[in-house]
């Protein structure tokens, strides 16, 4: 028999008798009987494998060193593995036999890197669906920006010693909705608020174009209703909003007074100062009119109207700063709901004044009311409700200051208390401010001198402003929205100093507005014509057609404009205020540039449909600017080739479809009329075959945006 040879076998480190092969299951039914050899594996039993294997071989003996290389202790030598064996499967593999499993478990404790130096056992992942679903829970929740206060704290005061453990307090019962059931319900709310203010607003501008028309009358209106605004934001709005909100802020948190005395002393400042500018302007009107339009000033009868409106609207100023103030002290205070919430009252009041001019005078297309006719009986009422609009805005404040616990006292003791030093933090926030009103003061002069020279209604400012209103929804409502959750994450990404971070931040900003911003564009550019005849039917279908074309001039320069908001959040969250002042400068002077070329080489009738054009024009040189400064800022790389493809891919996706869906609109308007029927026809179903041909087409594209959006919808509907 080959029987391997066993006379050494008790030589090895197991010991006498042992074998360092796997052992043989005895034969079935003969216990104790050797086992067959030949039913053994070939190298099992290995004679040599307990001896010294570097002394097999004389040879190899003399030439092997020992002292450098040491051979192993008999008795460790590895078994060999086993040929063929399938390797061993992991706890949580994947099962190719199911189609979506669910996920292995998380291990324990910090598994993964978070950005921004996040703990992975405390942080909590909230999805959208999570968020919609619990925005009703009424359950107090803790307060997110609570860190930004620890962390501010941290920062501007030394180190204190440890607090010794307190006693754990006793449980409080729940309180049914205490803090407005949570930051989701607040931000909720302003949310509401804002939108409710702006369509409101929307109303408000669709009820002057009906009561004035869109002539020389409407535009006399809008330049008196509009310079208060230009004066506030000139004088005191910007640097207000920038500097001294958050003065106001740091005063709650470092004075014995939790910043009350600043406050008084800051709204007693902007009430004087506010009450000063508001005397000298109202004594200024008729030049501040010819400032902004010297082709009404120039007119007699359009600058009797205009001048008077002025002097009615002028004292607007003072109650524009004092609401700001009134609502930055709530908002300092945990009050955000009444900031948003209270521009509603002063549309209203407008409406309902307007409304009663519409009344008593009839629209300006049954009126035909112009310059030379409006009553003076008219202008009072219009005058009136306009000042009393804001009157109440800021007056609603005061119950809520009231409530936040804030009582104003009049201080007039202004030195030495940091007001001269955030006056001087305000420079380059008001330059900021007057290089975009000097660009729309030249637009308001081209545009009613246009107005004037085509004899045509719809062809001036008012025009232009109502057009630009419909166009900038849009933006207000989905840019601005996006970019609010993304803003504290590049903030945060900014002041850590991770340019990576800023920068998938806002690419993502720019791809997700995308989604939504450029489809409306293309049909702002294919349905702006039965748009406006619809909303601007009351003015007259000469001036609402007037009014469509001005829209789809507008349309396209949506797109920059979209994306130099989310470019310069960019810079604001470095802190540069400097660079946005730069790039601004560069819009108006392109914009007012263009929009002069427009004026001398257009016929006046188109003149100021050329000037919409411009204004995307401008935008779109100054986001190559912003762009290219804001890369070299992160390094090079702002993640321009993945934005560009999902533009490029959204806007050859909108292209097919804004020329069938504006194709089914003009046939449905020429078929049935330019009236309101015929609007509503044309409108729905050319945005129906728009969109229907959007999605279509991006679909087969795979654009990954689109495709995430509709994912998560399809997941909130369940299907």
């Amino acid at each position: 028999m080959n029987a391997p040879y066993d006379g050494d076998r008790g030589q090895g480190a197991g010991g006498a008798g042992s074998s360092s092969g796997p052992p043989v299951p005895p034969r079935a039914g003969q216990e104790g009987e050797a086992p067959d050899p030949y039913l053994q594996h070939a190298y099992d039993h290995d004679p040599y494998r307990a001896q010294d294997l570097a002394a097999q071989d004389p040879v190899a003996e003399a030439l092997y060193d020992r002292a450098a290389h040491p051979p192993p202790p008999p008795g460790t030598y590895q078994e060999p593995q086993a040929l063929y064996q399938q390797p061993q499967a992991a706890q949580h593999a994947p099962d190719p036999r199911l189609w979506a499993q669910t996920p292995p478990p998380e291990p324990a404790g910090p598994s993964r890197h978070l950005p921004y130096g996040d703990n992975a056992a405390t942080t909590q992942y909230v999805g959208v669906d999570d968020l919609v679903t619990q925005a009703s829970d009424d359950r107090g929740e803790q307060d997110a920006f609570a860190h930004l206060f620890r962390d501010q704290e941290g920062s501007g005061r030394p180190p204190g010693p440890p607090a010794e453990p307190e006693a754990a307090p006793a449980p409080v019962p729940p309180k049914s909705g205490g803090r407005a059931a949570g930051i989701l319900k607040s931000s909720a709310l302003m949310a509401a608020g804002t939108l409710v203010s702006r369509l409101t607003g929307f109303v408000r501008s669709l009820v002057i174009t009906a009561a004035l028309g869109a002539a020389l009358l409407g535009d006399s209106f809008t330049i008196a209703y509009t310079l208060p605004t230009m004066i506030y934001i000139l004088t005191v709005g910007g640097g207000l909003n920038s500097v001294f909100v958050p003065q106001l802020v740091r005063s709650m948190k470092d004075d014995e007074d939790s910043g009350e005395a600043y406050a008084n002393r800051l709204l007693t400042l902007v009430m004087v100062t506010l009450g000063v500018i508001v005397g000298i302007a109202v004594f200024a009107a008729p030049w501040l009119i010819h400032m902004m339009s010297p082709t009404i000033a120039n007119d007699v009868a359009a600058n009797s109207v205009a001048v008077t409106f002025a002097r009615y609207c002028l004292p607007t100023i003072f109650f524009m700063g004092v609401h700001v103030v009134m609502g930055q002290i709530l908002n300092a205070r945990g009050k955000f709901g009444a900031m948003m919430w209270t521009p509603v009252l002063n549309n209203i009041v407008m409406i309902v004044t307007f409304g009663l001019f519409i009344w008593v005078y009839g629209s300006s297309a049954e009126s035909r009311m112009g310059v030379e006719t409006i009553p003076a009986e008219g202008v009072r009422l219009l005058g009136i409700g306009t000042l009393l609009g804001l009157v109440v805005q800021a007056l609603a404040m005061i119950p809520y200051l009231r409530e936040a616990g804030f009582r104003f006292r009049p201080r007039f003791d202004w030195k030495g208390h940091g007001l001269g030093k955030t006056v001087r933090l305000a420079k380059w926030t008001v330059l900021f401010v007057l290089a975009n009103q000097a660009g729309v003061i030249v637009v308001t002069q081209l545009a009613t001198s246009a107005g004037k020279l085509s004899g045509k209604d719809g062809t001036g400012f008012l025009a232009y402003s109502n057009a630009q209103l419909i166009w900038g929804m849009p933006q207000a409502i989905i840019t601005v929205s996006v970019m609010a959750a993304l803003l504290p994450r590049i903030s945060r990404a900014a002041h850590d100093d991770d340019p990576g971070a800023v920068r998938d931040d806002i690419s993502q900003g720019l791809r997700n507005s995308a989604v939504a911003i450029v489809p409306v564009a293309f049909t702002f550019l294919a349905l702006g014509l039965p748009m406006c005849t619809l909303l601007y039917a009351s003015s007259g279908t000469e001036a609402a057609r007037s009014m469509g074309f001005i829209l789809m001039a507008f349309g396209l320069g949506l797109i920059p404009y979209s994306v130099q908001y989310v470019v310069l959040r960019g810079f604001y969250a470095y802190e540069d205020t400097r660079t946005p002042f730069y790039n601004t400068v560069i819009v108006a002077a392109v914009n007012a540039a263009a929009s002069a070329l427009c004026y001398v080489i257009l016929p006046a009738q188109w003149a100021v449909v050329g000037m919409a054009a411009s204004y995307g024009l401008a935008y779109a040189v100054g986001v190559g600017i912003a762009w290219r400064r804001l890369s070299s800022r992160l390094g090079g790389d702002l993640d321009g080739a993945r934005v560009v493809r999902t533009y490029a891919r959204l806007c050859l996706a909108a292209i097919p479809a804004a020329v069938v869906g504006g194709g089914v609109g003009f046939a449905l308007l020429k078929a049935l009329g330019d009236g309101a029927g015929g609007s509503v026809v044309a409108l729905v179903c050319g945005s129906v075959v728009l969109l229907g041909v959007f999605f279509v087409a991006a679909k087969k594209m795979r654009i990954e945006e689109l495709n995430g959006m509709v994912g998560m919808v399809r997941g909130r509907l369940g299907r």
